[in-house]
């Protein structure tokens, strides 16, 4: 799935993207140590994996949309 970066915090390595349709999902530190990413700038186009659904969905994987997704 794809998003764009919305916020991210360098200090924390967590964040939010926004998916296509303007909603907003956070990601915690360890969706993003999974992406093998050093940072990310609001705005980049991203692309996720995600689990639940509702108000449990929940990133779990966030890297750059040219990186490999070793989970897919």
């Amino acid at each position: 799935m794809q998003a764009t970066s919305f916020t991210f915090d360098p200090d924390t390595r967590a964040g939010s993207v926004l998916l296509d349709d303007g909603t907003p999902l956070p990601f915690d530190a360890p969706a993003f140590d999974a992406g093998g990413l050093r940072l990310l700038r609001p705005g980049q186009r991203v692309r996720i994996r995600t689990e639940g659904s509702g108000d449990a969905r929940r990133v779990v994987f966030v890297t750059l949309q040219t990186y490999p997704d070793p989970g897919a």
